[in-house]
Order: structure tokens, then sequence, then C-alpha cells
């Protein structure tokens, strides 16, 4: 991973925090660019960097083995700001002193004792409220250091190094528990880091599309286009920028929803993409049949995938590169602190394409989270019906069939399924949900339609509220709306006789059944 070229740069060092990603998220928000890193991985290239950030940690100091950092190389050179583990790191590089303290702070709290003389502290208000998660406390400041805000329970709630270009925190101004975070974070970056904030989706689809421009020139560039917003906004931008020398490939893998091949092939052709619609089904479906395992289902969806875009591709001459709609949270799973996460499922991407195939790979999307790609494609006037569609997992209705997959189940869940958003959109409800799913089960029951005795299929409804995916909670649709839907489905899908709805949130659930 690399600092985007000339473009100033607020660098985040991870040390395995939960609220890592919102971190930058925030930083986003006031328009400049910020990469994070693994606390043990240093940029080639700080040319352009304006300032550092220390992430929280699960681990406490007085763990073995916790995390340790090289300070040497940034306390000094940039300004810092640390956050919770990351302040107690610094603290105790100037010479602090840290205890596992007897009052630990978790959740809410209140800043006394603020010094609103100090740039980082300008225009917080005494008892701001402050999200507090630490066991471990600081317990002495040195000469070097200074206190600039406290709590009841912890007096070093924040300090500042004598010369103002060092800060720490032991609270987390990130998170929307903190009702001045916002304002803490833009005196730090805005004006202690003096960024310009010149980071807007304006800028981003400029320099983009020239940097695009230079890179590609005349060179062929394959992508598999999904419909889904980070693949379209990906294939917009490359498309801008070296026109029919794009060639999209969108694969009919018998797994999409009911009519989405029809209609993305006719959306995508009016926007002029050069773009090549291919029917698998068959070849899908024959390399799921007897699969019931999940994981072995993601992987010979991802199989076939590969051969049938590798396949299509080769019948275009010449490809030097493949495209892909990778954005930052993915980019960022790939580096975590501690290597790659375990596998909780198989990625959805193109996995394997590009060694297969031997060709360079574009990402311009690799430093965007999915908000920011989706301003993206409102600048480039991509139709909001695609930009604000729900995400659907690559592996599509083939982790929304639980058990073995064949044309009739896929049938069946695709009538659901389109009941199920319809009803969404015509309730006014479908831009309140972040993502809705109609998943069939592989059970059965009894039920009674007029005087016959039915022995048919469940299908559950699922709707959830979620910034990224990360974390996410069940919505609470409306009863009628709710009873409405399962008549509907009932009534008009031959097929299914029982409808229930998933209460479960994320975690201990994913939002995805398989």
């Amino acid at each position: 991973m690399y600092v985007c070229i000339m473009q100033e740069t607020i660098i985040i060092f991870d040390f395995g925090s939960q609220y890592t990603q919102l971190i930058a998220r925030r930083v986003r928000e006031l328009s400049v660019f910020c990469e994070i890193y693994p606390y043990h991985m240093m940029p080639d290239n700080l040319d352009h960097v304006k300032g550092v950030i220390f992430s929280g940690s699960p681990f406490s100091m007085f763990e073995k083995g916790s995390p340790r950092f090289d300070f040497d190389k940034i306390v000094g050179k940039y300004p810092v700001l640390s956050v919770c583990y990351g302040a107690q790191l610094i603290a105790d590089y100037f010479g602090g002193q840290l205890i596992n303290a007897e009052i630990r702070e978790y959740g809410r709290a209140n800043l006394t004792s603020i010094d609103n003389t100090n740039p980082l502290m300008r225009d917080i208000p005494q008892n701001s409220q402050v999200w507090m998660s630490h066991g471990d406390t600081i317990s002495f400041l040195p000469d070097n250091l200074k206190r600039i805000a406290s709590t009841k329970d912890v007096e070093n709630a924040a300090y500042a190094s004598t010369d103002n270009k060092t800060f720490g925190l032991q609270f987390h101004p990130e998170v929307y528990h903190s009702e001045d975070g916002q304002t803490l974070l833009r005196n730090f970056i805005v004006d202690i880091c003096k960024c310009q904030q010149t980071w807007t989706a304006a800028s981003f689809v400029e320099s983009t599309i020239e940097d695009l421009k230079n890179l590609l020139g005349s060179d062929k560039v394959v992508l598999g286009l999904s419909g889904g917003v980070d693949s379209s906004v990906a294939a917009m931008l490359l498309h801008k920028a070296i026109g029919i020398n794009l060639h999209c490939i969108f694969v009919d893998n018998g797994l999409l929803r009911k009519n989405e091949f029809e209609e993305v092939m006719t959306s995508f052709s009016s926007y002029g993409l050069n773009i090549t619609g291919v029917d698998a089904k068959e070849d899908f479906y024959k390399a799921l049949q007897g699969i019931t395992d999940p994981e072995l289902k993601r992987k010979a969806i991802g199989k076939t995938f590969i051969e049938v875009f590798d396949r299509e591709a080769h019948r275009i001459k010449d490809v030097k590169w493949l495209a892909q709609g990778t954005i930052y949270p993915d980019v960022i799973e790939s580096i975590s602190v501690n290597g790659p996460s375990a596998t909780i499922k198989s990625h959805h991407n193109v996995g394997g394409l590009p060694e297969k195939m031997n060709l360079k790979i574009v990402e311009p999307l690799k430093f965007l989270f999915k908000d920011e790609v989706r301003l993206i494609g409102k600048t480039l006037r991509i139709d909001p019906k695609h930009l604000e569609r729900h995400p659907f997992p690559g592996p599509g209705l083939g982790i929304r069939i639980l058990g073995e997959i064949n044309p009739d189940k896929v049938k069946l869940i695709q009538e659901a399924d389109d009941i199920y958003i319809k009803a969404l959109r015509q309730h006014n409800l479908y831009d309140k949900v972040w993502q809705a799913a109609t998943i069939l089960l592989p059970v059965k029951s009894v039920g009674v339609m007029g005087d016959e005795r039915t022995y048919e299929y469940t299908v559950c409804l699922r709707a959830v509220t979620s910034t990224d995916g990360m974390t996410a909670d069940w919505v609470h649709l409306p009863y009628d709306f709710l009873a409405n839907v399962s008549s509907d489905i009932i009534n008009k899908v031959k097929g299914i006789n029982r409808v229930v709805y998933d209460i479960s949130s994320k975690p201990p659930a994913t939002i995805e059944w398989e």
C-alpha cells in the first residue's frame, strides 16, 4: 500500500482497536485524506504526511507481548494525536507512569478542568461528554507533558507536550458518544496539522481520471461488472478515462435477483459502457450440484466465475489490465494488525483471476470507504437506483439458499425476494434499510391452503441498519408491513407456506446466513 501521490495525508497507526476505521472515517469527513497502517508497518513514503494518529488497542501495556512502537521516527517530527492505548504508550515514552487503575472507565464520562487555551481543546465546553474504554490509566505526567483535561475519575484524561506537537487522549473522540469529538479532531487536523481539506468527491474524480489516463494509456482493461455499487463506480471512472478500451463482462451466474441481468445490461449500455453479457447459469448449477456446505458453495461459485470470466476475457485481444472494485475496508482487512483475519467466509471478489490471467491490476477505489464510493458515483451522475442499492453478496442467492442449490429453489427465492424488495420501495422503507434479504431455509413445514394440506418451504426475511457492515442492528419493520409481505409471498409463490422474520444483530449473528 502506498500514500496517495501529492495528496496531504494523515497516517493512522493501528494497534488493533475496534474503532480504528471509525477514526479514518471521521478524518475523511473533514475532507482530509488518511491511511491506516498496522503499528508494525511504516509507510515507504512520508513526504506528504501532515500528521499522525495512534489508535487504541484491546491490549494492556502490562500484558506480555503487547504492541510497541518506535516513536523516535515520528514524535517531534510530525503533529501526533494518540488515543487511549496510544496515549499510554506515548506517555510512557516521555517518562510518565501508568498503573492498572482500581477505578476503570468504560462508557460515558464528562471532561472537567479543560484548558481551552490549548489548541487541541479550543471550543470544547466544560462537562463535554466523552466515551471511555480503558483499564490502565496514566498516573503521572513528566515535566515535558501537561494536563489539558480531566474527568471525575481520571486526572490525566488528556495531555499535550510543552511544544504542542504531541497530544494524548484517554477517551475516544471518534465515537458518536463523544459529543465534541469531531470538533477536537478538527482542531488537530485543520488547525494543528494545517491540512487544507481538499479531499472531496469532485477532486477525487478529477485526479483519479487523470491518473488512470496516465497509467493505462491506450491499454485494454477488462472488468467484471456485477451491477453493485463498487464495480459500477469503478467502471464509470475507467470509462471516463479510457472509453472503449474498457471491456466490461457481466456474468449471469443464475444466482441473481429476478430480472437483474436484463436490467443491468440495459442500464449500463445506456451509459455508453462497452459491456458483454454472458449466460452461464448452467455452468454454476452444475458446479453447485450436491454441495450444501456454505464455504464449499462459495468456493465453487468463485472457481466457476474465474473459469467463465477467463474464457470470456480471452475473446478480447491484447488485454493488459484487470480492474477490480476493491474498496478500502478490503485493503485494511488484508493487512490487519495480526495479519489476515481468520476466515469467517471466503471473500467474494475475483480472487485468483490475476494469477490465472497474468494481468496487471488496477483498483481505482482502493482508498475509499463505501459511503465515499457512493459520493463518487453521485459526482459521476450514476443513476441513484444503482448507488443506493442495498449491498448484494458476490455469490448472490447462492448463500441465501441454505442447503443444496437448484434452479427450482432459485426461482422460489427470486419471486419471494422480488415481492419483499418491491414492498420496501412502495412503503418508502427501502432507503431506511441498509440491507434487506430473503433467505430460503432448508425446512419444510405443514400448512393449510383452502381445504388442502401443504408441505412446503419456509423463507426468512432479513433487514438491518448499518454504516459499513462491520456491525448491524435488525430493523423494526412495521407489523402491518410484515403481515402484508408474508401474505403476498405465501399466496403468490407456490412452494412457500411460511414466512419468518430475523431479529438477530451483528454480532453475534452475521448479516448473511452463510
